[in-house]
């Protein structure tokens, strides 16, 4: 809860009634107060404020001792107007502000132009406590004006420049308050509230008066237009905001065409002084009295300016503050107005003796709330968002502030990370705030964030930096090199500082391969390559690759062989045009298992590239890739054989000589081999397949006849390329052949397969051969057409003759070709049938038959 105090003479400030309530409370206020000085002050030390009206220009002070002055928003004087001795009981001003109308506790009523000389003067014999001009004063034809002393008068200009009085209410008491809007005058008396249609010239309500209680001269009605249509009543303690609405013209009969709804009504905790309206809000001045069990009875206290939500049955509190106005104990309810500028959403609360004005709080508030809770966060990104309206305060300050805060709190990383958006491009201040985090020891906090790009710092910052972490954190500085580009800082210097660091620790890996990003930078590739194969660094590779290191690694192969051998054969073999075959050959001599994995790489690649080491190879795969010889014997077209018979006869590679004898065309040894060393029937059965040579069955069944198991084999695999008779005859009578019913009912059972086979084709034959001579005797059957077109495939003359009516014969193949009977050469007839001369030369063809045509 806000208080309002004289502060220099110009401000208020906000306090609350309860300190401890104030320290629970993290609401922010919603509305900020100050005072209305300069010629004001001097006024109400010598007068006392009676009543004021506000307009978007200037304001109109009046006064208990009959004056009215004219003030500018800051509260300077700019017009005087002495109108009576005694109080002035209202003032009233036209939209435009060109015209005032004033009254007064002793009967006198003026309305006068502050730019014309027309004007109204009238003494009358009762106070007129109010008084209103028509909104559009300005103009000729709504030159109207009311008073209310006891009795509500209408006074109209007609067209002769005399004023006409007219009686709009009388009777109920005297009038404390008018309001006027539009067509709509509202007013309050002792009864209740009325409404005057001035264009329909009829009274359309009458709002009752709900605490009668209440004496009205004490405690007046409170009227507030918020638009053309809805009026806000405040009287005692009760609210109501009711809504001017048009009839059904079927309704109508003899009622006003139009009527008043009350669209919410409620009460309040205490009196209500004023009222006015904030957007769908209301801004509410209570007079307060509170009982004191010291004291008897009750005794004011400071009046309150609350912001409440309207709602259909009760309202809802949004702000509260108490208003510390001088001479508060001696006011009563009646001394305090609530005035409010609609165009800028101002709020004056006058009393006798002091003037507030209270205004909606903008965003410089807010952040200056925000930094007073120490909610730096919030007040920055509130500064951020509206960088563009905030007046007083600086994007970069506040976040200035919030760095401060964060590093008084410890929290240094968030402090750090902060300075990215709030220092931006301001070089001098990120090296202030650099310097401050070595002073307190959390330079590696602020490291990750200095800018890197296209602004930077001095190259001795990023040194220092670099300079601490090598003290203390060796993958702190090795991280800080990858990251930072190598141009932030001085190379070489941070090469010798690592160097120096080394001598102390020469096996550390982390500093060794940062030392090789360095050399890298500085473009030293050597000396980066020597560091990263010592430590056999994954990166070893890329280096070569990115950088074209080639010339380098020629005499450093067999490094890179040890360190990874498939990435080193890849890369040598993509980049041959750069280290060539027999370079690498030379330098991988000593070290034949790493020639072996490069040359069989090669050969995988294209088998006739690396041809003149294909003899070398045999003896590499012998010794250290068996598994792959045969298929390098069977691919190599380069190969040596005899060599290669000679080395694998050596080392009893059965397998492999017994492929070389069958490419030398040593079948027979080769059969011999597999039946003698390996013993495997079925794998000799399948080197007798792939020969398809008779003899080499031959040879085979003599091998294995007086071998059961062998002859098992054959009796299993050989149905389908020698006759199993040949096998059975040979079979010496009494010899136990293991499985041989199962191998007998094999035999029959392929047999039966190869006849169902053969009937199956012949079926399919014959079937085919029906229906392709079905096809062929529907297409012969078919008539051929011959017109003047078609000639003669002897003589080359049209076929017809061109008279049709004499006799003439034409003779048509099946094979479209046609001829003049009396054309065709003496006819080849076998059994009476003639061909075509030119389809059937030399063989019966296509052109066998005959369509003879005659006329």
């Amino acid at each position: 809860m806000a208080e309002v105090e004289e502060e220099q003479g110009r401000k208020l400030s906000q306090e609350s009634t309860d300190e401890s309530e104030e320290e629970d409370t993290e609401e922010e206020p919603k509305l900020k107060y100050e005072r209305l000085t300069n010629g004001v002050t001097e006024i109400l030390q010598k007068d006392a404020a009676s009543c004021m009206t506000v307009h978007d220009k200037f304001l109109a002070l009046g006064t208990h001792f009959g004056k009215v002055y004219l003030l500018d928003i800051q509260g300077n004087v700019t017009q005087k107007f002495e109108i009576s001795p005694v109080k002035i009981n209202q003032i009233s001003l036209d939209e435009s502000g060109d015209h005032v109308g004033v009254c007064s506790e002793d009967g006198k009523v003026q309305v006068f132009g502050l730019y014309t000389r027309e004007g109204f003067h009238e003494n009358f014999d009762c106070p007129i406590k109010v008084m209103a001009l028509h909104p559009q004063f300005i103009k000729s034809n709504n030159k109207q004006f009311v008073t209310g002393g006891n009795k509500l008068l209408l006074y109209e200009r007609n067209w002769l420049n005399r004023w006409k009085t007219s009686v709009l209410h009388e009777g109920e008491g005297n009038i404390t308050n008018v309001k006027w809007r539009g067509n709509l005058i509202a007013w309050a008396n002792n009864v209740g509230v009325k409404i005057y249609d001035i264009g329909s010239k009829q009274r359309i309500t009458n709002v009752l008066r709900d605490n009668t209680s209440l004496r009205p001269d004490m405690y007046l009605c409170s009227l507030c237009w918020k638009d053309n249509t809805t009026l806000i009543i405040g009287w005692g303690s009760s609210v109501k905001i009711c809504a001017v609405k048009e009839r059904d013209p079927t309704e109508m009969r003899d009622l006003p065409c139009r009527y008043v709804e009350i669209v919410s009504a409620f009460e309040t905790e205490f009196f209500i002084s004023g009222l006015a309206p904030l957007a769908d809000q209301l801004v509410t001045l209570y007079y307060v009295k509170e009982s004191s069990e010291d004291m008897e009875g009750e005794f004011r206290t400071r009046p309150r300016l609350d912001i409440i939500q309207p709602l259909p049955e009760g309202c809802e509190e949004i702000s509260s503050d108490a208003l510390t106005v001088r001479n508060f104990q001696e006011n009563q309810c009646r001394d305090y107005r609530l005035e409010h500028s609609e165009g800028e959403s101002l709020f004056y609360i006058i009393s006798p003796k002091d003037i507030v004005v209270a205004k909606e709080r903008d965003q410089d508030d807010h952040i200056d709330w925000l930094l007073e809770k120490k909610k730096y966060e919030e007040a920055l990104m509130a500064a951020e968002i509206s960088f563009k309206n905030i007046k007083r305060h600086d994007v970069q300050k506040i976040g200035m502030a919030y760095i401060n805060h964060l590093v008084e709190r410890g929290d240094y990383d968030t402090a750090a990370r902060k300075c990215q958006k709030v220092l931006g491009k301001n070089m001098d201040l990120w090296e202030n705030e650099v310097y401050r985090f070595k002073t307190i020891g959390q330079l590696k906090a602020i490291s990750q964030y200095l800018p890197r790009g296209d602004l930077r710092l001095r190259p001795a910052i990023y040194e220092m930096i670099l300079h601490e972490f090598l003290k203390t954190d060796y993958e702190g500085f090795a991280t800080l090199i990858r990251e930072w580009p190598g141009e932030l800082y001085n190379n070489m210097a941070i090469v010798q500082a690592v160097n120096e660091h080394l001598k102390k620790d020469q096996t550390n890996s982390i500093l060794l391969t940062t030392l090789a990003e360095l050399y890298t930078y500085d473009q030293r590739y050597d000396r980066a390559l020597e560091i990263y194969l010592k430590l056999r660094h994954k990166d070893v590779y890329q280096l070569i690759h990115k950088h074209n290191l080639f010339s380098s690694i020629k005499d450093k192969i067999v490094l890179l062989m040890d360190f990874d051998k498939e990435k080193a054969v890849d890369m040598l073999l993509d980049n041959e045009d750069k280290i060539s075959i027999d370079k690498v050959v030379e330098e991988l001599k000593d070290r034949p298992e790493l020639l072996h994995v490069y040359l069989h790489k090669l050969f995988k690649r294209d088998h006739h590239k690396g041809q003149k080491y294909h003899e070398r190879q045999i003896s590499l795969y012998a010794e250290f890739d068996r598994p792959n010889l045969l298929p390098f014997l069977r691919e190599s077209m380069h190969c040596p054989l005899e060599k290669a018979l000679e080395i694998c006869q050596q080392r009893h590679f059965v397998e492999e000589t017994v492929f070389l004898l069958s490419r030398m065309g040593n079948c027979r040894r080769a059969l011999q081999m597999i039946m003698e060393e390996l013993a495997d029937v079925d794998k000799a059965i399948e080197f007798a397949k792939e020969q398809d040579d008779r003899e080499l069955w031959e040879d085979l069944i003599s091998y294995s006849i007086d071998k059961p198991p062998f002859i098992t084999g054959l009796l299993n695999n050989i149905g389908t390329h020698v006759d199993p008779i040949l096998l059975i005859h040979r079979i010496k009578e009494g010899m136990e052949i293991p499985n041989l019913r199962d191998s007998l009912v094999k035999i029959l059972q392929d047999y039966n397969l190869q006849i169902l086979l053969r009937e199956g084709c012949k079926k399919i034959l014959v079937a085919d051969s029906l229906s392709l001579l079905q096809r062929m005797h529907r297409t012969q059957k078919r008539g051929v057409r011959v017109d003047e077109e078609n000639i003669c495939e002897s003589c080359h003359t049209p076929i017809l003759p061109p008279d049709t009516a004499q006799a003439f014969g034409v003779v048509v193949f099946h094979c479209r070709h046609m001829f003049h009977k009396e054309c065709l050469p003496s006819p080849g007839t076998v059994l009476g049938t003639q061909y075509c001369n030119i389809c059937s030369a030399k063989r019966r063809g296509p052109g066998s038959g005959i369509l003879e045509m005659k006329k």
